[in-house]
């Protein structure tokens, strides 16, 4: 066996021992992700309903109140007060009891039968703006519905086509299916590149990583024995990551298995790049820490795991182009949820490789200037 080799793997079994020891650092790699992902698959929830609403109907007509029980029937709206006026309305807007108010004007049922024009009033909280979005659209579309039969009932215009979606993918459009690969690939850089970050920082401050140099390795050998174990700790945490989001969250798993495995070893060499390389900046572990904390959320805000790229100013756009986490979140929600391929994966592939093999490099020769 080459020298390098042993050399290598006694780097490596070292730094699996001392981390199997230290209970405490193995509940942050192995038992946080799972919580974490737990807490947030739950916790974040992009599917709006049961918005509460809050009804001033000034024409108490059956025709009126036929309506407000089938619009509030698909559950996007509550029905969870009925006030006289509007002012008692507002009120309650302004103290939180309801998110939307919905004012019936009288004579609606008059004006609906004559053909004539009956608009209804909606008053929404816009602190919350993608509940208010959904509330608006849900009463626009039911009253739209509601002129269209009232127009083809009364011969002036044809009665439309009524259209039948499709949706592939994700045909109950859950929340969960769509963010749990985000938060999967979020908890890997968090993990990966504030643990190796703390680790070098602590070794390099209590003295150990000086006693290492006194024997005869090479650096790189040395920075690549104590990246192996979280090497291999990342896929652990990964597959964790993969079985807990399909039995818990019901996430899908169509993509290949290899395939996956090979981008997720290409975006932790980014990771652990990052790490690496904020290791060589920082002098103490509360150094590592800020530094990687600093390098992370704007990765997160830019990866596209909560809002689309799309929806960013343009100027922000190119930013997002060094990120790895954009890629392999986007990697594994193609390959997961629509079992895509090689053939359609290959550009997230190309830009992780670029990615991780620039980053390494660059943490390398600032690992080796710094141990020099």
């Amino acid at each position: 066996m080459p020298i390098w080799l042993v050399q290598l793997l006694a780097v490596a079994r070292k730094e699996v021992r001392q981390t199997v020891r230290d209970k405490r650092m193995m509940f942050m790699l192995l038992g946080a992700p799972l919580l974490q992902l737990i807490v947030f698959g739950f916790a974040v929830d992009f599917d709006v309903d049961r918005v509460p609403t809050v009804v001033v109907d000034h024409d108490r007509t059956e025709a009126s109140r036929t309506h407000l029980r089938r619009l509030f029937a698909d559950g996007t709206l509550v029905r969870v007060a009925d006030v006289p006026d509007e002012r008692s309305a507002e009120a309650m807007l302004d103290n939180r009891g309801a998110a939307v108010v919905l004012v019936v004007p009288a004579r609606f049922a008059a004006d609906l039968a004559r053909g004539r024009s009956a608009p209804v009033q909606v008053v929404i909280d816009g602190t919350d703006a993608n509940r208010g979005s959904v509330a608006a659209n849900a009463v626009a579309r039911y009253f739209q519905q509601v002129a269209l039969e009232l127009a083809a009932a009364h011969g002036r215009v044809p009665v439309r086509p009524r259209t039948m979606p499709r949706v592939l993918y994700n045909p109950s459009l859950r929340t969960p299916p769509y963010i749990v690969p985000g938060i999967a690939a979020m908890i890997l850089l968090i993990i990966t590149t504030v643990v190796m970050a703390m680790g070098l920082a602590r070794e390099r401050e209590m003295g150990t990583l000086e006693q290492v140099l006194v024997t005869p390795l090479s650096p790189r050998v040395l920075m690549l024995g104590k990246l192996l174990p979280f090497v291999l700790i990342g896929l652990v945490d990964f597959g964790v990551a993969l079985v807990a989001g399909s039995y818990v969250f019901g996430m899908p798993l169509r993509g290949s298995v290899p395939l996956v495995l090979s981008g997720t070893l290409l975006y932790l060499m980014c990771t652990l790049g990052i790490g690496l390389f904020v290791s060589t900046l920082a002098r103490t572990q509360q150094q590592a820490f800020m530094a990687g904390f600093l390098v992370m959320l704007p990765a997160i805000l830019l990866s596209g795991t909560m809002t689309p790229i799309d929806s960013m100013p343009s100027w922000m756009r190119p930013l997002t182009l060094v990120n790895p986490l954009r890629y392999f979140i986007s990697f594994l929600r193609k390959s997961l949820l629509e079992g895509a391929g090689l053939d359609v994966l290959w550009p997230n592939l190309v830009a992780l490789a670029v990615l991780g093999g620039t980053l390494f490099l660059l943490a390398s020769l600032r690992f080796r200037r710094t141990l020099a």
